[in-house]
C-alpha cells in the first residue's frame, strides 16, 4: 500500500505521516516513511540540495527534472522493494508538490510535469492507493513556521504572492486527482482521526 500525505510546508504532513507509520508498525506491518524528494537517500538528498541551498537560481524546468530524478532514486531504491514485499510506504509529498510549486507557482506547464513523471516513474507512484492533501490558511501556515523557526533556504522563502499561488493550487490538485482534502487547522489528533477514518472507510 502506498499512501501520500501532501500539502504546503506548515500544514503538518510530516507529523501525520509519522503518526501513520507508528500506527501500522504497531500492527506488525513493514512500513517505511519517506519525506520527498530526498528521504534518507544520499543521492536524492544531493539532488534536492542543488535546488535549495546552492544558490544556483535554476530554471523552473530544471527544478522539475532534478526533483523527478530524486524521486526516481527514492522510489527504485527504497519504496518499490518494500511494496514488492507487501509492505506499506507512507510519503510526505509526491509529484503533486511539483505541480503546486513548479506548475502553479513557477509557471511550468502542468501537463509537461505530469508527462515527465509518467515517463520516468511507474503507475503505482503516479496513482497512490490513498492521497491526502492538508490545507491551512496562509496566516496559520506562517504562524506555524515562525513557531518552529523554519529555515528559509527553500521555496518558502519566496514572496507572499508565490506562496498564495501554491496554497491556492492544492485544492485544485485535490479536485483534479480526486484526493481527500483535509482542513489541517485543527489539532494533530483531530487531523489524524480524519485520516484514519478515510482509510478505514475506503
Amino acid at each position: 500500500m502506498y499512501i501520500v500525505i501532501e500539502g504546503q510546508d506548515g500544514t503538518g504532513k510530516s507529523t501525520q505521516a509519522e503518526l501513520l507509520r507508528k500506527h501500522y508498525e504497531a500492527q506488525g506491518k513493514e512500513v517505511v516513511m519517506l519525506e520527498e524528494p530526498d528521504g534518507d537517500l544520499p543521492q536524492a538528498h544531493d539532488l534536492h540540495d542543488m535546488i535549495l541551498t546552492r544558490g544556483y537560481n535554476l530554471e523552473p524546468l530544471t527544478n522539475v527534472l532534478l526533483f523527478t530524478a530524486a524521486r526516481v532514486e527514492l522510489w527504485k531504491k527504497i519504496a518499490e522493494p518494500i511494496l514488492k514485499r507487501g509492505g506499506i510506504v507512507i510519503s510526505a509529498r509526491n509529484y503533486w508538490s511539483t505541480l503546486a510549486y513548479q506548475g502553479y507557482g513557477e509557471g511550468v506547464s502542468r501537463s509537461k510535469i505530469i508527462r515527465i513523471t509518467k515517463d520516468l516513474l511507474p503507475d503505482k507512484y503516479v496513482h497512490p492507493d490513498y492521497g491526502f492533501i492538508l490545507t491551512v490558511s496562509d496566516k496559520v501556515r506562517l504562524a506555524r513556521q515562525q513557531h518552529r523557526g523554519k529555515a528559509t533556504e527553500t521555496f518558502e522563502a519566496k514572496p507572499s504572492e508565490f506562496q498564495q499561488k501554491v496554497n491556492a493550487a492544492y485544492p485544485k490538485i485535490a479536485k483534479e486527482f480526486n484526493l481527500t482534502l483535509i482542513d489541517a487547522s485543527g489539532t494533530i489528533e483531530e487531523i489524524f482521526a480524519t485520516i484514519q477514518d478515510k482509510l478505514t472507510m475506503a
